[in-house]
């Protein structure tokens, strides 16, 4: 190992006579650095969260020279023991990063640790003082020794997670528009007003929007041998099949109308003919804000047919409030997922075959209306 320390002095500014203080900086050799990162590196693999933390302070103290206090602060560790550390490692080098088992039953963590354990994983990792924003095992592991002084093994903090009401799940991203009033409105006021209007006029609900099929395919994850990733052909054509969804509370139903077009005012209004062909009840239709819901030949049409037609417009930037968007995943995992189509026709087809499944399985849809079921008295367990 190769540290250099370097001895800098300063001048007292005082009057009086004083010791002139000595500033001590240690600068380590590349080959030390790399021989760092590559023990750290294996003790990650070997899921030592001891020597993990231990080498993290020594790299951040050493090389990134970040103050002895701040890395007491963030690790919860005195002063004095972060001294000891690096004496440890100028007198010893590589060889004083070893730690060994002392033996005895392991500690838990009691009832009150483990309720401040869920806050802090609720808070996220930046908030505790990690550079990255995902939770894993080895940090909560981390997290855990450093808070409360309690070292898990690696695969049981997975299950402590689980028994404390956590998963690994992939996050969603969510607007930073979303208007949380206008939300808690919808679902505390406006929905249950729609649907009890709709039970009172025997009337029903559909809940529409749009998506768009793309030639090129879409992908996603599939078992596969390791090591050969799955490959899937595209054709590469911007085009789409666009399609119009409505899907009905009560009875599950699905009306569904494919274009090649683009989504306009003209193509939304002949969609709604159709359902209104083919109904004959009152219909209470829920969609988004998007131009051709909104434009003024659509509100014309509404207001033409007003004596069957109520519009509700869901609030802004909210589309996990619309069960259809569901759908359209499911139907995207039917149709599209590591599907290669040559010609349009095949895309089409694969859509429209994909759609009338569904159609013929209403109990499918009805398992999409998530926040809704309570209120239409749907069992929670179809749902799911």
């Amino acid at each position: 190992m190769s540290t250099r320390v370097y001895l800098s002095k300063h001048t007292c500014q005082t009057p009086y006579e004083e010791e002139t203080p000595v500033c001590i900086r240690i600068q380590c050799s590349r080959a030390t650095v790399k021989e760092l990162h590559s023990r750290l590196q294996q003790a990650y693999q070997r899921d030592d969260v001891r020597l993990v933390r231990r080498i993290t302070v020594l790299l951040d103290l050493l090389v990134h020279q970040v103050p002895i206090e701040v890395l007491s602060e963030r690790w919860r560790l005195s002063i004095s023991c972060l001294y000891q550390w690096r004496q440890a490692f100028l007198l010893r080098g590589i060889a004083s990063l070893v730690y060994h088992h002392s033996g005895g039953r392991r500690p838990k963590l009691t009832p009150r640790q483990k309720k401040r354990l869920v806050e802090l994983l609720e808070a996220g990792p930046q908030v505790v003082g990690c550079e990255t924003a995902c939770w894993t095992s080895v940090l909560i592991r981390v997290l855990i020794w450093r808070e409360f002084g309690v070292l898990y093994n690696c695969q049981y903090v997975c299950t402590l997670l689980r028994n404390l009401g956590f998963s690994f799940q992939k996050a969603r991203f969510i607007s930073d528009h979303l208007d949380a009033a206008r939300r808690h409105v919808w679902l505390q006021e406006e929905w249950p007003m729609i649907l009890r209007a709709a039970k009172r006029r025997k009337g029903l609900i559909l809940f529409e929007d749009e998506a768009s099929f793309a030639q090129w395919g879409s992908l996603s994850y599939t078992w596969a041998r390791r090591g050969q990733q799955p490959e899937v052909k595209t054709s590469g054509k911007r085009k789409g099949y666009k399609v119009f969804g409505a899907i009905e509370y009560f009875s599950g139903r699905l009306f569904y109308q494919g274009s090649e077009g683009r989504f306009a005012s003209d193509s939304y209004q002949a969609f709604l003919r159709t359902i209104l062909a083919q109904t004959t009840a009152p219909l209470f239709l829920i969609h988004d804000g998007a131009r051709y819901h909104t434009s003024q030949a659509t509100t014309q049409f509404v207001a033409q047919h007003a004596d069957r037609l109520t519009v509700h417009p869901l609030p802004s930037y909210s589309p996990d409030y619309n069960p259809i968007e569901y759908l359209w995943k499911k139907t995207k995992k039917r149709a599209t997922h590591n599907q290669y189509f040559k010609e349009f026709a095949l895309l089409t087809v694969s859509v429209e075959k994909a759609l009338a499944y569904f159609a013929v399985h209403p109990e499918m849809v009805l398992g999409l209306f998530g926040c809704y079921c309570e209120d239409s008295g749907l069992e929670l367990a179809q749902a799911a």
